[in-house]
């Protein structure tokens, strides 16, 4: 018999295993044996965003309806790689009583159903293949002739032909401000600095009830961590005449919140769109930016957002129609606007003033994402007053739905048009003065803040936990700072006379920022080292932070610039190199940009490998 192939999977989240998804479907391609290792540090199928042992309270921002694992819809038959159920048709296996497709689920449960997938896998795998779940850390790779070596944490190797390595978030050295944070906290046995990370691995159990803790960062994290430190301590949410309001436990500490803003990232809209929507841009497509730009090498300000806000726009005042004249002036709106093929953007004015939108302004992403810009409040309360009117505005906004509101309508189009900005700016399409300043620092954002929101529920909840004093937002470009006199950290907005706290915690509530040179994983770091991994650098003059790769199948780009065929990278590592790469798996009804990736990488992965050359034991030590 011929020596097997071996492949290895490091890491075992959505990404890792949409490739030995990818893997399993094609396993009729492999002309002989092939070993499979798949390696995660905590648990294996769903890894550590996802594990199923975290609390109910950790919830994703998708509705179940527009996830799937499976690379393919079920066709009759039994699951298996390629053919399998969306996560909200599993979800409604297990409670049939109830269609899911508009719920937002526990992240242990989407952990349980990448669990039910790992083990279709492997119940489907012809006896030719063999699957390894390997609970372990990776600490170094290495090459060794034709193929690599992995060393794991407790001494055990493993040689394998290639390697896929979907890793997920990195936890960086901290620099700067929070470093100065970390080192008066180290020096202060009663004081506390907990860095940034997933609100489920944070020590948030050490906060004693009553102590005062400063979050920084008002997103998706901030709402998790808020949520562990009330319902996790015992409090409940109940619905009166008046809303939801708050029960304290008395177990909860006293919060104060801030970030540049002064607020807490927009909900999404209640789904209206059956799965599988997709929009259909006008404005907004890689033909019609690559025209206006001609040779010019793109700019974010300049080519892309003129064309993507008027694609904002276009649903915008196609809703605002909808909500004044009734659905059949919306659609003879928007069918003009299509019939023009969305050549000018200055066409979009013309049509909304040809049907009484003259002067109707569009959505303004600063404004938007910004609120309190600019403005100064007289006191705490003065400010506190228009926080809760703008909460309020928005959960109306967001119970009104992602077509009914013309607000949310607009800017759920956002995730529609994901894509094509990648198309535009992967693997640097923008110069890279725009890179920086255009998309990371501008767009990114932005779009992240006002399009990728949490459920509804969670800006209820914001409300009521403010009502009842638990938590308290301090205002915008909010601060945190040490003062030793005070013998805490202090956290204070400069926009609101009096706004000033002293706490004894401080958590930082938002995910680093993808920084391959600041990753302290031994792993990155060792890759680095050897030259195997390198920064992307847009242009020689931009460091991103994101590890450079090749276009599909995403092979790192070494260190000698060029490409290492036997390695893929797909994910959070590659973020700048890509855009958007945090994502789940999304689109039941058909393929997106993550199943294509992990089949381009598997497909590159079962190429026959040079089976005459000796290998030694496959694992060992």
């Amino acid at each position: 018999m011929s020596a097997p192939t071996r492949l290895a999977i490091v890491g075992g989240g959505p990404r890792a295993l949409s490739i030995l998804e990818r893997l399993a479907a094609r396993a009729a391609e492999v002309p002989g044996p092939v070993e499979i290792h798949l390696i995660d540090a905590v648990q294996v199928g769903c890894g550590q965003v996802w594990r199923t042992g975290q609390p109910d309270w950790y919830l994703m921002n998708t509705v179940a309806g527009e996830i799937t694992a499976f690379s393919g819809p079920p066709d009759g038959g039994p699951a298996r790689p390629g053919a399998g159920p969306s996560f909200a048709q599993w979800w409604d296996t297990l409670e049939p009583d109830h269609d899911h497709a508009n719920d937002y689920a526990p992240r242990n449960l989407y952990g349980r159903y990448l669990l039910f997938l790992l083990d279709v896998i492997e119940r489907n795998l012809p006896s030719s293949i063999t699957l390894h779940r390997i609970v372990a850390t990776v600490t170094d790779l290495r090459k060794e002739g034709e193929g690599y070596c992995l060393t794991l944490h407790d001494g055990r190797e493993i040689r394998v032909d290639r390697a896929a390595i979907a890793t997920g978030h990195a936890r960086p050295r901290l620099s700067g401000r929070l470093r100065e944070l970390q080192r008066f906290a180290e020096s202060e046995p009663a004081l506390r600095f907990i860095p940034g990370g997933s609100a489920a691995d944070m020590p948030l159990s050490a906060i004693g009830p009553g102590s005062k803790v400063g979050v920084i960062g008002m997103g998706l994290t901030f709402y998790d961590v808020v949520a562990a430190l009330t319902v996790g301590r015992g409090g409940r949410f109940t619905e009166s005449r008046d809303g939801l309001a708050y029960v304290p436990s008395g177990n909860e500490p006293s919060l104060v919140a801030g970030s540049r803003s002064g607020f807490p990232q927009p909900a999404r809209g209640r789904n209206q769109k059956p799965a599988g929507f997709l929009h259909r841009p006008v404005f907004f497509t890689e033909e019609l930016v690559r025209t206006v730009a001609g040779s010019e090498r793109l700019d974010m300000h300049k080519h892309l957002t003129p064309r993507l806000m008027a694609e904002v726009d276009f649903v915008y005042f196609t809703a605002v129609l909808r909500e004044r004249s009734g659905v059949a002036t919306a659609e003879e709106f928007a069918a003009r606007v299509r019939a023009g093929g969305g050549r000018s953007v200055t066409e979009l004015a013309r049509r909304a003033a040809d049907f009484g939108l003259a002067g109707v302004p569009g959505l303004d992403f600063d404004t938007l994402a910004l609120p309190f810009a600019d403005r100064t409040f007289a006191d705490r309360a003065a400010f506190d007053k228009e926080l809760l009117v703008a909460v309020d505005a928005d959960v109306r906004e967001a119970e009104r739905g992602n077509v009914d509101s013309p607000v949310k309508a607009g800017l759920d189009v956002l995730r529609s048009l994901r894509w094509i900005i990648r198309e535009l700016t992967d693997f640097g399409g923008l110069t890279p003065s725009s890179h920086r300043d255009g998309l990371i620092d501008w767009y990114a954002p932005r779009s992240a803040f006002l399009a990728a929101g949490p459920p509804l529920i969670r800006l209820r909840e914001t409300r009521a936990l403010i009502d009842a004093g638990v938590l308290r937002v301090i205002g915008p470009q909010a601060q945190f700072a040490t003062d030793a006199t005070a013998g805490g950290f202090t956290v204070l907005s400069p926009r609101v006379r009096g706004a000033r706290e002293v706490v004894e915690t401080v958590i930082d509530a938002r995910i680093p920022a993808a920084d391959v040179r600041a990753d302290t994983s031994a792993l990155t770091r060792a890759l680095l080292r050897r030259g195997l991994w390198s920064e992307f650098v847009n242009g020689g003059e931009f460091p991103t932070g994101g590890l450079a790769v090749s276009r599909s199948p995403f092979h790192p780009v070494r260190s000698d610039g060029r490409p290492e065929h036997g390695l893929h990278v797909l994910g959070i590592p590659t973020e700048h190199s890509r855009y958007f790469t945090q994502v789940v798996a999304t689109g039941p009804t058909g393929w997106s940009e993550f199943m294509r990736d992990a089949d381009d990488v598997a497909s590159h992965m079962l190429r026959p490998a040079d089976l005459n050359t000796p290998r030694p034991l496959a694992i060992r030590g």
